[in-house]
């Protein structure tokens, strides 16, 4: 009875430090967001380059991890695909900021 007690206390906190490294992942993805997108306004004239660079890294990771299947197990990988997902969200979020 201790042996599956065991199992299952060490499968719940795999799961509770596996989702715990997503939402941190996924909030640091956001707040990259808010920096990159912060730093072309105070200058005006780098919007261009900015989106260029952001959708030229979103779709190399894009291909990387969702061409081959051993990426998708690979917790190193997760975590980045993770922060790419901040990242398109936070452009979300910041375009409805000036949408309003």
């Amino acid at each position: 009875m201790q042996f599956i007690f065991y199992i299952i206390t060490k499968y719940l906190y795999y799961q509770i430090n596996n989702l715990s490294l997503q939402l941190i992942s996924l909030f640091l993805g956001f707040f990259f967001c808010n920096i990159i997108c912060s730093i072309p306004k105070q200058t005006g004239d780098w919007g261009l380059t900015t989106a260029f660079c952001i959708v030229s890294i979103n779709e190399v990771i894009s291909y990387l991890i969702y061409s081959h299947n051993h990426y998708r197990y690979n917790i190193f990988a997760k975590t980045i695909n993770l922060i790419k997902i901040g990242i398109i969200y936070g452009l979300f979020v910041d375009s409805f900021k000036l949408g309003s």
